[in-house]
């Protein structure tokens, strides 16, 4: 991922309502997928400015969101510091791909458009999938394969994801229960782009 372009756009990223509404959507939908308790341990990978987690805030126990951006990070600290993320939310750099993950475990693993832009899928997956308490669910929004207009030509990540190929890869890092719905869409350039919400549970034995 490219932290650079992440960190210029950090302070107006929530001026945009469409950012807004498609947070409250993905998190309506991971709501909807995943039976909350209110205590869950909730990591959101990718977290940008906290509007997923800001959106679930009600919905489940302590959060902690990673980001590899400085400046996304740090609009995350001023929403804990002002109250629109939970006082004791943990802000934190993480990069599964780049990284060894954190010896701590979480309930539920959030992650709103942010796997199009990792480099080494299995890897990712692996490593989100291993972040998981035995029982801990995956929740991951992203979008349906698409043609490559959704970025500019300089983009290297995946552009969108085959629903049944993406299943078949949660399985095989070892989660279960995998589950591939619509969640949302994206306009842009006046194009639609449709996203899905995969949710994947880890085994309580294995």
């Amino acid at each position: 991922m490219h932290a650079e372009h992440f960190d210029e756009r950090a302070a107006s990223w929530d001026d945009d309502p469409d950012k807004v509404r498609r947070a409250h959507e993905v998190a309506e939908a991971v709501a909807a997928a995943v039976p909350l308790t209110g205590d869950e341990r909730m990591l959101e990978y990718g977290a940008g400015t906290g509007l997923v987690s800001q959106a679930l805030q009600d919905r489940v126990g302590p959060i902690t969101l990673a980001d590899t951006s400085a400046g996304m990070r740090a609009v995350m600290a001023d929403k804990v510091a002002t109250g629109a993320l939970p006082s004791d939310a943990r802000v934190v750099a993480l990069d599964v791909e780049m990284q060894q993950v954190p010896q701590e475990r979480f309930d539920l693993v959030v992650g709103s458009l942010v796997l199009h832009h990792v480099q080494q899928l299995d890897a990712a997956l692996a490593a989100l999938a291993d972040l998981l308490t035995p029982g801990g669910h995956l929740a991951i929004a992203d979008l349906d394969q698409e043609d490559g207009s959704f970025h500019r030509h300089d983009f290297d990540g995946h552009h969108g994801f085959d629903r049944a190929e993406l299943a078949a890869d949660l399985e095989a890092v070892g989660l279960v229960d995998v589950r591939v719905e619509d969640c949302t869409r994206i306009e842009k350039d006046g194009r639609g782009y449709q996203v899905f919400l995969a949710t994947a549970r880890r085994p309580l034995t294995g």
